[in-house]
């Protein structure tokens, strides 16, 4: 099947445990082939980053179907019904936010196509348990934004830094806050591209979709002088370096490994605690803030709809918090009690 990535598959598969789950309804016998399996078959289909994830949510499903002992490959997927997964849907909605409860519910859903594809389930058994409404609800989002000062403060710490990390860790950062990106999306940008003319970076992002971010005066600097101690070696733009301060061309920076780097930094500047992705929600608002259209950001920060960028707006909590002080509470205590 030339769109699976079976060899992704097959790693997948052989961290997992091939346990009977106790629940008989839903048991096999013996495994099947992956290309026959619908989980592998659904996770196939997903990007590399995507599908890690969906086997853990697809693994954890099928622990509520078939007990501890299951996994997503050793449950039989055609069996599923509608009162299976309503009481899926329970259970999820019951102990997770909504947006990973439907995420889990998505992977659910994919994988039950599958089984009807592969004509391991009839098309009316297939609509009826596949037919679970989304969580409704909303949650906070998480994270916090990060302030002027702090960033400053993180850029210093690395300027400071003689090493080649320093230079190195002061274009992640400039990159990650005046582009937007994602960890896993830096970490895949290439020598490449990078157009230095238009000061633009191409950025390939989820679901194998590509945009372009224009970089600012201050991350161009930056990535300039980590560009002058990289070189003109064709491949990753970060990449590792040794205890020795040697660059290692062959061993790209990994999304993990730009998480300790902001750990370690936010540590040497005395910064509060964060993530990375608390960059792309300051990206986000202080566009938001400086009154740059929606449409745009949402362009800008590469996401599919404007309501996802929207959750990132600080302006209406700002309004709340306004709103709020109109508000008068005779609350009145003698100082001396």
């Amino acid at each position: 099947m030339r769109d699976f990535n079976l060899d992704a598959l097959a790693l997948l598969a052989s961290e997992t445990s091939f346990s009977s789950p106790s629940n008989l309804e839903l048991s096999v016998s013996e495994v099947l082939p992956l290309d026959q399996n619908p989980a592998a078959v659904y996770l196939a289909r997903l990007t590399k980053n995507g599908r890690r994830p969906q086997k853990n949510a697809l693994d954890k499903i099928a622990r509520i179907l078939a007990g501890e002992d299951a996994n997503c490959f050793s449950i039989d997927w055609s069996q599923v019904r509608y009162q299976h997964t309503a009481a899926v849907r329970s259970y999820l909605m019951d102990r997770y936010a909504p947006a990973t409860a439907n995420r889990m519910l998505s992977a659910l859903r994919g994988t039950l196509e599958q089984a009807w594809l592969l004509g391991q389930m009839s098309a009316e058994n297939y609509m009826r348990a596949s037919h679970v409404k989304a969580v409704i609800g909303e949650t906070l989002p998480a994270g916090r934004a990060l302030s002027k000062d702090e960033i400053a403060a993180l850029l210093q710490d690395c300027i400071n830094d003689p090493r080649p990390i320093g230079a190195r860790d002061a274009a992640v950062i400039a990159i990650l806050y005046s582009g937007g990106l994602r960890r896993a999306e830096v970490t895949k940008l290439e020598l490449s591209d990078y157009n230095q003319e238009e000061s633009m970076l191409k950025v390939h992002g989820k679901r194998s979709k590509e945009r372009t971010v224009y970089l600012v005066e201050g991350a161009i600097a930056a990535l300039q002088a980590w560009l002058k101690i990289r070189g003109d070696e064709s491949g990753p733009i970060f990449v590792t370096v040794n205890k020795g301060n040697n660059l290692v061309m062959a061993k790209p920076l990994k999304p993990q490994g730009i998480y300790y780097i902001l750990k370690r930094r936010a540590k040497r500047a005395g910064v509060k605690s964060f993530t990375p992705h608390d960059f792309r929600r300051t990206f986000v608002g202080d566009l938001l803030d400086a009154g740059v259209d929606i449409a745009i950001v949402a362009k800008m920060a590469g996401h599919a709809s404007v309501n996802t960028t929207a959750r990132y707006d600080r302006r209406p909590e700002r309004a709340k918090q306004e709103a709020a002080k109109v508000l008068k509470v005779p609350y009145l205590k003698n100082a001396a009690d």
